[in-house]
């Protein structure tokens, strides 16, 4: 009895979306779910189109800024700019000093941030109970990725200069870049392991490896990959800040190149702010200023470029 009331039911509203013209016994009516599916690819080339703008107009920005600094900056390019030291008041001659500054200051950056940064992640992700605890931590590492870069350059100054008496130094430079840095590497680095699937942990653990076992020859090397990107974006934005270097590390002019981590140094774009805001000469300069930030820009892409072959490496040989 009971099963034919319920085919009776189907029957009759069976017929009565038929008979309105609006549904079929299986979904909605051809034209209706034709023009949904219109309006669907409609909004997806509509959101597509606006992504592909997006990043038009940034690779657009970036092929203008490259253009107006090579159209400016081409003819201060020699032999000799790239392996002198500044003359005549740094009115001629060369940035050697410059760019043996930024790479010491980049690696030193990267060497103090990355081990602190990946073992911080590590705690994060793997060890840490989740709570309040861990809550306000993140908080903490958010907020400091968004604190202005003159704030770590007082930091430096305040804590690395005067209180632990490092003075004006590489060391010194390097902590504040360090600091100044981790809060990104410590982002780049939990999202890379917490990308890593937990099958990958089970099957480590389940074989009898122990946590650290698991997290160093299982985890790590699976996130590899994603921590590299943490230090690609590290080494670009230690490279290229001027705030920070101009309280700890970097001096005006010095002809000599450093001999020790507790030595001042030249560093590219504090020399690029000297020549633009109080150089002797600052007009007669205006090529070196531009020659200096070309220089600058193909340093960190050269850098970057390392890193993003060997992150490639790694990426093949896991396939």
């Amino acid at each position: 009895m009971n099963e034919s009331k319920t085919a009776d039911i189907k029957h009759d509203a069976t017929a009565l979306s038929d008979s309105e013209g609006v549904k079929t016994a299986r979904g909605l009516h051809p034209r209706a779910r034709s023009k949904l599916q219109g309006q669907r690819k409609f909004i997806q080339g509509s959101m597509f189109g606006l992504f592909k703008i997006a990043a038009a107009i940034n690779g657009g920005a970036l092929l203008i800024i490259v253009y107006f600094l090579v159209s400016r900056g081409w003819r201060a390019i020699s032999w000799s700019f790239l392996t002198q030291p500044p003359l005549e008041s740094m009115t001629k001659g060369g940035i050697l000093p410059c760019i043996v500054g930024t790479v010491f200051l980049s690696i030193g950056a990267i060497l103090v941030a990355l081990p602190i940064g990946v073992a911080s992640a590590i705690y994060l992700n793997e060890y840490a109970r989740p709570g309040r605890a861990v809550r306000m931590i993140r908080l903490g590492i958010n907020n400091l990725a968004g604190v202005p870069s003159v704030v770590f350059g007082l930091f430096g100054l305040a804590f690395f200069v005067v209180y632990l008496k490092m003075g004006v130094s590489i060391l010194a430079g390097s902590l504040t870049l360090g600091a100044m840095t981790l809060p990104v590497i410590i982002g780049a680095s939990e999202e890379a392991l917490r990308a890593v699937p937990d099958t990958y942990r089970e099957a480590s653990l389940g074989l009898g490896a122990t946590k650290w076992q698991t997290i160093y020859r299982v985890i790590l090397p699976a996130a590899l990959p994603g921590i590299l990107t943490g230090a690609i974006l590290g080494i670009s934005r230690a490279a290229g800040e001027t705030a920070p270097i101009m309280f700890t590390t970097a001096v005006f002019y010095t002809p000599s190149l450093p001999s020790s981590i507790f030595d001042e140094i030249m560093a590219l774009p504090y020399h690029i702010y000297v020549l633009a805001t109080a150089g002797t000469e600052i007009e007669a300069t205006r090529h070196l200023q531009y020659g200096t930030a070309l220089v600058l820009i193909v340093l960190v892409l050269g850098m970057n470029l390392v890193a993003i072959i060997y992150r490639a490496r790694l990426q093949r040989q896991r396939q």
